[in-house]
């Protein structure tokens, strides 16, 4: 009797392990994605005190604007969606954006050293996503898309923007994986009949909009 109570007791410390573990008779677990490839050049320094995911946890909290940055060389027009733009200075006028070093977007806007930043409505959410997606699955990403050059660079001025700012590259700093490009303002405008939409916001992975106060 007591050997075959150690056979039982034993029996129920491996099933008790299997549910921990997860049994192959189990619900299939998800599987985790891929970790990022190792960047070059970081210092022991740089490295981060905390998981990625938790540094993109909080930052998801912030909402912000959503703008397409644009030009066009010698095989036409490209862009790509940014949230990561913000003025800098007032004399001289400057903006800054941040853009991943993996890119493929930017190498071309920087051999044209001109671009157009174009501030998105509340409406535009599709507009961005077509932008959002990487050149390699998205070629054309101006398909369908209305646009005019702008007056300064004649980079896209893409239709029904609240706001756009057509500018030259002026300085690029390494900013870790990004790139931190600051572009001098030539010429910028408004349609104030878009803007009555309000700007399109990006906040923890979704677009929202401004509620007008009651």
């Amino acid at each position: 009797m007591e050997h075959m109570m150690g056979h039982a007791g034993m029996a129920a410390t491996a099933v008790r392990y299997l549910r921990a573990v997860g049994s192959p008779t189990s619900a299939p677990r998800a599987v985790d994605p891929l970790p990022p490839p190792e960047l070059r050049c970081i210092g022991a320094d740089e490295r981060l005190p905390f998981g990625p995911a938790e540094f993109r946890r909080v930052l998801g909290h912030f909402a912000s604007g959503v703008t397409v940055i644009t030009t066009t060389d010698e095989d036409g027009p490209t862009g790509f969606a940014c949230q990561s733009f913000t003025s800098l200075s007032l004399v001289p006028p400057l903006i800054a954006f941040m853009v991943a070093r993996t890119s493929t977007t930017w190498p071309r806007i920087a051999r044209a050293g001109v671009f157009c930043v174009n501030v998105l409505g509340a409406d535009q959410g599709e507009l961005c996503r077509g932008f959002a997606v990487s050149s390699s699955v998205r070629p054309d990403k101006f398909a369908g898309v209305a646009h005019e050059p702008s007056p300064a660079t004649g980079s896209p001025r893409l239709t029904g923007v609240p706001a756009w700012i057509d500018c030259t590259v002026h300085t690029v700093h390494t900013g870790g994986d990004h790139l931190v490009v600051v572009g001098r303002v030539s010429a910028l405008g408004t349609d104030d009949t878009a803007a009555r939409t309000g700007p399109l916001l990006f906040h923890r992975g979704g677009f929202g909009a401004f509620t007008p106060a009651s």
